[in-house]
């Protein structure tokens, strides 16, 4: 059984702010209701005490960072006044002391925390704030492309086939491998892909099955070449497509001049005519 895609992309992200800024441990957790969060990964625990456990909103730090927000830090968990202390047991089992927490916000609504901490009562530098915030952000981001995405497939399984519908189609289709490399939980990417697949092929029917990724066996390109023509079918410049694509205008040339040479093509409209032909666009 795959892993929610919010477990992916929570390890990730605290694998990644414990390299960045060195602290020795951090663990996180999305919300179950608006009023709760339950902590389900951890990194560089020496316990299971945190593990499960159960924050509510307004309660201890992670509690109040959630009730504002905005991150929030205490040197000494123990002996901070400013915060409450139902949670006292499992910290101090685990050891914490330093203790940091900010808040994952999609769309103006906390969805989770990220925490770091340190085993010794000292404040935390500007650094690991920068690390967290930055590691929260990534989890922001992910979590607003998996919902796009959601929104997209949703979309794309039943797509309405009337005379202005193949421009919907091709626009989905085009945004859809867009995102694809930007999705870290590789069923959600693979289904994605698949669906890229399906409304590729739905153009040719009589050219045969497509692949996972979009593309036929007849002419063989590479992902990312694909990823390109759809921008450049949507009507996107090198430098449009760069941005979308997370890439540089040199790098989207160079791809659409493979792609061309593979197609046979002289232009641009003649590389797009040719992938639609070939099943590689819908």
């Amino acid at each position: 059984m795959s892993e929610p895609a919010d477990a992916v992309e929570l390890r990730a992200a605290l694998l990644r702010l414990r390299r960045a800024s060195g602290i020795p441990i951090a663990f996180g957790g999305v919300l179950l209701d608006p009023h709760r969060l339950r902590i389900a990964q951890l990194s560089g625990a020496q316990t299971s005490a945190l593990q499960g456990l159960a924050v509510c909103v307004g309660n201890g730090l992670g509690g109040k960072a959630m009730a504002l927000g905005r991150p929030c830090a205490v040197t000494d968990y123990h002996e901070a006044r400013h915060i409450s202390h139902e949670y006292d047991g499992p910290v101090l089992a685990e050891g914490l002391r330093s203790v940091l927490a900010v808040p994952v916000v999609v769309r103006r609504k906390v969805r989770g925390v990220l925490y770091g901490a340190l085993r010794r009562a000292v404040p935390l530098g500007d650094r690991t704030f920068d690390e967290a915030v930055a590691a929260a952000r990534d989890v922001e981001q992910a979590l607003v492309v998996r919902e796009e995405v959601q929104g997209l497939l949703t979309i794309a399984r039943e797509p309405r086939m009337g005379p202005a519908a193949w421009e919907e189609v091709r626009e989905v289709h085009g945004e859809l491998r867009a995102l694809a490399p930007r999705v870290a939980d590789p069923v959600l990417r693979g289904q994605l892909l698949a669906v890229c697949g399906r409304l590729a092929a739905a153009g040719t029917p009589s050219r045969g099955p497509a692949a996972a990724d979009g593309t036929r066996t007849t002419i063989a390109l590479a992902p990312r070449e694909v990823d390109v023509l759809a921008c450049v079918a949507a009507g996107s410049t090198n430098a449009a497509a760069a941005d979308r694509l997370g890439l540089r205008p040199e790098t989207v040339k160079g791809y659409l001049r493979a792609a061309m040479r593979k197609l046979g093509a002289h232009t641009r409209l003649e590389a797009v005519v040719a992938a639609r032909r070939a099943g590689l666009l819908p």
